[in-house]
């Protein structure tokens, strides 16, 4: 198997891994004292219930096992390449939610061929090199960490000033679409520095600085399911983190996008295709009724 069919393989299983978790941790967050404003006892009670939360801690254990594919494949692959392909945890996640005997519709059934379509199209426009591994760019990269801040926090405010929770949910999804491509672009550079040994990777700020970003990712990520249904924040994680990837790697770890007079054009018609695909296919569970919350008193 070459190097490129490698990084898509462990991107799908990683992707996989995360729906599992996704809809672990969305169960368990309908099952803890619920955050309607962020005061500190309301926070602490909704943090400890979830640390203690045996669905949470399950998600936990998945996310390990995607997190160490997704660090593989980041390793191999390009950033650009790897981010994409985990959009195709929407569809795991969307399928694994569905009741038992719920029949899959004709129109399912084309988004999710085109969902499909549109990753195959991103493999073939982005290129599988993972850059010149000199390390980021130091400019573009505090560019993007302070539009990435901005961006989140701004989405933050506006969530908490949203009434209907579909809004708050997909305003806050942004937020860690955000995070999450901050993620991964830390992990990138955390694997770059571990080729060269474990003391390298320990006292790089990478580590340390993807441990708070991770964290600050999953308790953004469980305010966004108790805020509003699945249905609302899901999609906007899985659009906004690929996206933002693809931005980020091209710009910060000089990775390549085939050139051609159509290769633009072809992006952005994928990119609002893919949009399209992931709001429809996030429709799926809105004919469920929302899972009953646990008051926070």
């Amino acid at each position: 198997m070459s190097v490129h069919w490698l990084v898509v393989v462990l991107s799908l299983g990683s992707a996989f891994a995360f729906a599992i978790s996704t809809n672990l941790k969305h169960s368990s967050a309908a099952q803890v004292p619920h955050v309607s404003r962020l005061h500190p006892d309301a926070v602490a009670r909704f943090v400890t219930a979830t640390l203690s939360h045996r669905l949470w801690l399950a998600g936990i254990v998945t996310d390990a096992i995607g997190l160490s594919l997704q660090v593989i494949a980041l390793h191999l692959g390009a950033l650009a390449v790897v981010q994409p392909l985990l959009i195709s945890g929407l569809l795991f996640s969307l399928l694994l939610r569905r009741r038992q005997g719920r029949p899959v519709t004709g129109a399912e059934v084309r988004w999710a061929l085109v969902l499909t379509g549109c990753l195959i199209g991103f493999l073939s426009l982005v290129g599988s090199n993972p850059g010149a591994g000199d390390g980021p760019d130091r400019l573009p990269a505090v560019v993007a960490a302070v539009a990435g801040v901005g961006l989140a926090l701004t989405c933050l405010v506006l969530a908490h000033r949203r009434r209907p929770a579909a809004d708050a949910a997909a305003l806050i999804g942004v937020a860690v679409g955000v995070v999450y491509a901050a993620t991964a672009a830390l992990l990138k550079g955390l694997t770059d520095r571990a080729v060269h040994g474990p003391l390298a990777a320990l006292t790089s700020w990478q580590l340390y600085t993807v441990l708070v970003v991770g964290a600050i990712g999953l308790f953004l990520s469980q305010l966004a399911f108790q805020a509003g249904p699945l249905t609302a924040s899901l999609p906007a994680i899985a659009t906004v983190d690929p996206l933002l990837s693809i931005v980020v790697g091209v710009l910060v770890y000089d990775e390549h996008i085939h050139r051609g007079p159509w290769s633009g054009f072809g992006l952005v018609v994928l990119m609002a295709l893919l949009g399209a695909s992931v709001i429809q296919l996030g429709k799926v569970d809105l004919d469920k009724p929302a899972p009953q919350r646990v008051s926070s008193g």
